[in-house]
């Protein structure tokens, strides 16, 4: 078993609940760049939940890939199936958090 795999998934799950629960809100990109005005137009909040809802989804598939590599008779299908979730998340955690949902 990869435990590169298991590291990193860890370490996701970590990450979403710090930004979520001791509002290390600099973490997300562009918030921290934003002027007082735009960052107030910005439900913070919700998108802070809602990033570490993605990072816990991609760590939890990060170490579920981790256990199946040592299943498959080819252990490079696992990394067929890596990026595809995490920029596939990437991309979902960009277009929901510019929605209009996450703006006041």
């Amino acid at each position: 078993m990869e435990t590169s795999y298991i590291y990193i998934g860890i370490f996701l799950i970590l990450l979403g609940i710090v930004v979520k629960h001791f509002k290390l809100y600099f973490l997300i990109a562009g918030y921290n760049t934003m002027s007082k005005a735009e960052k107030e137009k910005v439900k913070i909040e919700k998108v802070a939940t809602l990033m570490r809802n993605v990072l816990a989804f991609m760590g939890i598939a990060t170490i579920a890939m981790g256990f199946a590599n040592s299943y498959f008779e080819n252990p490079e299908i696992v990394n067929y199936i890596f990026f595809p979730i995490i920029i596939g998340s990437v991309v979902f955690l960009l277009i929901k958090s510019n929605s209009s949902e996450y703006k006041k």
